[in-house]
């Protein structure tokens, strides 16, 4: 599961904004998604399993939510590279957060930072998804 780095869900969004800002074009900046996808924590291969997909992506994730304490975190995994950097991003903005922390967050970084401009329709529906399912997940509580 992913700990949270930033003390507040608008500290990570600004902090997303400003890494990506050090980066001039959208190659960079894909590269440096799939970066980022490699410091997802390892998600184990038995909870790869079609109850923990996330449906609405084209390529595979998982996702599975725990609550500690008053926190709702989430482990994740995705079998595409790009798409691993995206479920990081969402995740370091709403894993570790409080429910009610999570249902009064936006996703702001993702037109902050030109995201929704530059990924493909698959993929943008694909994590449209996964902001739903961390939203419907805080709202369950």
């Amino acid at each position: 599961m992913l700990l949270p780095t930033e003390a507040s869900a608008a500290e990570a969004q600004q902090a997303i904004v400003e890494d990506f800002a050090f980066f001039g074009d959208w190659s960079e900046r894909y590269q440096y998604l799939i970066d980022l996808g490699k410091r997802l924590p390892d998600f184990p291969e038995a909870w790869k399993t079609e109850s923990n997909r996330l449906m609405g992506c084209q390529s595979k994730v998982w996702i599975v939510p725990h609550r500690q304490d008053d926190k709702l975190f989430f482990s994740a995994a995705s079998d595409s590279s790009i798409v691993s950097g995206l479920v990081y991003l969402a995740l370091r903005v709403y894993s570790g957060r409080t429910a009610e922390q999570i249902r009064a967050t936006r996703a702001d970084f993702v037109q902050a930072i030109g995201l929704s401009k530059h990924l493909s329709p698959t993929r943008s529906n694909g994590f449209s998804a996964l902001l739903t399912f961390i939203q419907k997940t805080a709202e369950s509580l």
